[in-house]
């Protein structure tokens, strides 16, 4: 119960980012080229080879050596009836044992009018049956046996031939011979298609792709949404390659290199499409992934060919994406060697970036969520000169992404940017997009002419939430302990000045959750004890109702547990938020840490460290008891409202509790707005300086979902 769960929202290729609108926030891959002048298609080009050419001549020259007739017209027929039939008949001209296997029959030719077979072909010439034989010498017996009484000289001759079948033999050596080259052909094929080129040998070649003059990619400055700042830096650097006499005719020099940061979803790619779009010169782009294969020295290979390629079309610029999957500081991973494929191509960008070799008018763009963990040499001046910073939209921002996603879309009145944007605090441009297009879909799912504020609201309860299951099966008791759960959680929080003011609480269960409260987080730059305490407090105010109302408590707040574990933990040992360990921070800020068997810290320490996380969290919980136990009535009413309607709101609070006794904050939506059915908590903003702790422990940055109660089984 009561966990705000981090869902991270990646970067997705196929997902709109931060501000891209329709068709024109395709990315890079989507860029259509012009029709070539000049022809028709193809004109003056060899088509290529097509090797199914030879998969189908040797399949015809077997077929050929198999089935066909190489022993002329000859009608095949039974031995028995060369016996009862043409023995005796004195049509016969002679008789031939092939390699003692067939035997071949000819026909005088006066006597062929006798045989219906031959006259309708019109066959004069030899042999004209056939028939295969067992033994040659019980054969040869019956033939002397049929021919006793008759002379000598007017017996049919019988003759011997030993006779080479030569489609076998050639088959015998061909065969294989073509196996094998088809085999090889095969082979190579598969490895070329594998290796990031044409061709086997093209493997070291960079696997970016190039816009150009013959390209347009239809994204500029103008889809981006918010991140004025950064789009500052960058359209500098884009009108340094448009106008570079306007600063070096003051002796200034164009940054060799910028490094967009962010997290996920914030628009770091949409960004680079703007640059790619505005630029007017060529633009190489490929993720950090592209130079791994695995060849050893391939990455370093295609690092080399990237930079030729680029310094014949100077002034371009080369955009990485993901450059952490290269990039990671070297020799910190205890879990490989301490030289691997990756330091080289990481190595050999260095020193194509700024070595001794001269890189006039290359650019380097890149963008990467985990700036931490990159080499120290990658970041310093000379080769990335810029960090420039791409955040979580602000208020301000958010209006701005939604109405570029409400665009496209058919809005019934009273859907305003400005109200879901309020709705919406931590919320990436990707997760913008997201809700736009489940409203729309929601919207269509209901066979409604128009997407209405409400589908709105359901697309972010869908999102952070998961699926509504009304329908799920749920006993009595377990749906009374349930409600008070909830109402646990909505009695304290609304009681604590710095837990987050309650919107919605349900106990329909959604997605893996039994019941879940929503809240509406004030946008933090800074976190202060106190808060921090509050929303511990806020978080055990539904184990605490159990423990308060049943005298007996449930596997349910397993999510509510480790995060307020994460929290004491974090409060302790990153933020220096004790008095007994003092003004001390353990946060291994690379990640490294997870690696090592050591602590930064004595068995003494660790000691007390586990000491003062569970005092913080113990007095944490008897604060939340205390609490529900003055306000029990409430707490009564409140849940059996609960059980009544499933679902209830700020103003079902209010009537119960009255007013907070604590000023709001202005970014928090009041009236009758604030109470709209569906509303729910959405995503605290976390700056990764002040939040190590989500970093640490893998949870992800920016987004923070409802407190809810789990369905978990011991």
């Amino acid at each position: 119960m009561s966990k705000e769960n981090n869902n991270s929202k990646s970067e997705s290729p196929n997902s709109n980012p931060q501000g891209s609108s329709g068709p024109s926030g395709g990315s890079p891959s989507d860029a259509k080229k012009k029709p070539a002048s000049g022809g028709g298609p193809g004109k003056g080009k060899t088509p290529p080879f097509n090797f199914y050419w030879i998969y189908g001549l040797l399949a015809v020259l077997f077929i050929a050596l198999q089935f066909y007739n190489w022993g002329g017209t000859a009608v095949e027929i039974s031995q028995q009836r060369f016996e009862n039939q043409m023995l005796n008949s004195g049509d016969l001209e002679k008789i031939l044992v092939i390699n003692r296997e067939l035997v071949e029959v000819f026909i005088r030719e006066d006597r062929i009018q006798n045989y219906d077979e031959l006259r309708d072909k019109g066959v004069t010439d030899g042999p004209h049956f056939t028939f295969k034989i067992g033994s040659v010498d019980n054969f040869v017996g019956r033939v002397d046996e049929a021919q006793e009484d008759i002379p000598a000289n007017q017996r049919v001759p019988v003759f011997y031939e030993q006779r080479k079948d030569w489609g076998t033999d050639i088959l015998s050596w061909l065969l294989p011979i073509g196996l094998l080259i088809v085999f090889w052909i095969f082979i190579m094929r598969r490895m070329a298609g594998g290796a990031g080129g044409g061709q086997i040998f093209n493997i070291g070649k960079s696997k970016a792709q190039v816009y150009d003059k013959d390209t347009r990619v239809n994204v500029n400055f103008n889809h981006v949404a918010g991140l004025e700042e950064a789009k500052i830096e960058l359209m500098e650097i884009v009108d340094f390659l448009k106008n570079p006499g306007k600063y070096t005719d003051l002796g200034g020099q164009i940054p060799k290199g910028a490094l967009l940061v962010g997290p996920p979803g914030t628009g770091k790619t949409l960004l680079a499409k703007a640059v790619a779009g505005e630029a007017q010169v060529p633009f190489f782009s490929l993720s950090g992934s592209d130079f791994v294969e695995m060849f050893v020295g391939v990455g370093a290979s295609r690092v080399r060919d990237l930079f030729k390629q680029a310094k014949e079309k100077a002034p371009c610029i080369i955009f990485i994406d993901e450059i952490d999957a290269i990039g990671r500081a070297r020799g910190k991973n205890a879990m490989t060697g301490a030289n691997d494929e990756r330091e080289n191509t990481l190595n050999q960008l260095l020193t194509e970036m700024d070595g001794f070799g001269t890189n006039v008018g290359v650019i380097i763009l890149a963008a990467t969520n985990r700036a931490d963990i990159l080499d120290r040499a990658l970041l310093r001046a000379g080769r990335f000169d810029r960090q420039i910073q791409v955040e979580m939209p602000d208020l301000e921002e958010r209006k701005a992404i939604f109405k570029v996603h409400m665009k496209p879309l058919k809005l019934a009145e009273g859907v305003e940017p400005d109200f879901m944007a309020r709705q919406t605090p931590g919320f990436s441009g990707a997760d913008i997009a997201n809700v736009c297009n489940e409203a729309a879909l929601i919207a269509a799912r209901q066979n409604k002419k128009a997407v209405f504020k409400q589908d709105f609201l359901d697309a972010v309860d869908r999102i952070i939430g998961g699926l509504e299951k009304r329908n799920k099966i749920i006993s009595p008791n377990e749906k009374k302990v349930v409600a008070f759960h909830e109402s646990g959680h909505a009695a304290t929080s609304w009681l604590l000045e710095h837990a987050h003011p309650l919107v919605k609480v349900t106990i329909v269960p959604r997605g893996k959750a039994l019941g879940a409260a929503w809240y509406l987080p004030e946008e933090r730059q800074l976190t202060t004890f106190e808060q921090m305490f509050d929303e511990i407090t806020s978080a055990l105010g539904g184990r605490a109702a159990e423990r308060l109302v049943f005298d007996k408590i449930s596997t349910g707040a397993l999510n509510d547990l480790e995060k307020v574990t994460k929290q004491a933990y974090a409060m302790v040992v990153y933020y220096g938020l004790n008095k007994k360990l003092g003004n001390l921070s353990y946060y291994d800020s690379t990640g490294q840490s997870e690696y090592s068997f050591n602590r930064p810290y004595s068995e003494k320490t660790a000691e007390l460290i586990d000491i003062e996380v569970k005092s913080i969290i113990d007095e944490a919980y008897q604060r939340a008891l205390n609490i529900l136990t003055e306000n029990r009535d409430k707490l009564d009413e409140l849940a059996n409202l609960l059980l009544e309607k499933e679902v209830i709101f700020r103003e079902d609070l209010e009537k119960i509790f009255g007013k907070r006794p604590f000023g709001e904050t202005e970014t928090y939506p009041t009236g009758p707005e604030a109470e709209v059915e569906g509303l729910k908590e959405s995503k605290v903003p976390v700056n990764e300086e002040t939040e190590p702790l989500q970093a640490e422990n893998k949870a992800e940055k920016g987004n923070t979902g409802p407190d809810k109660m789990d369905s978990v089984n011991p």
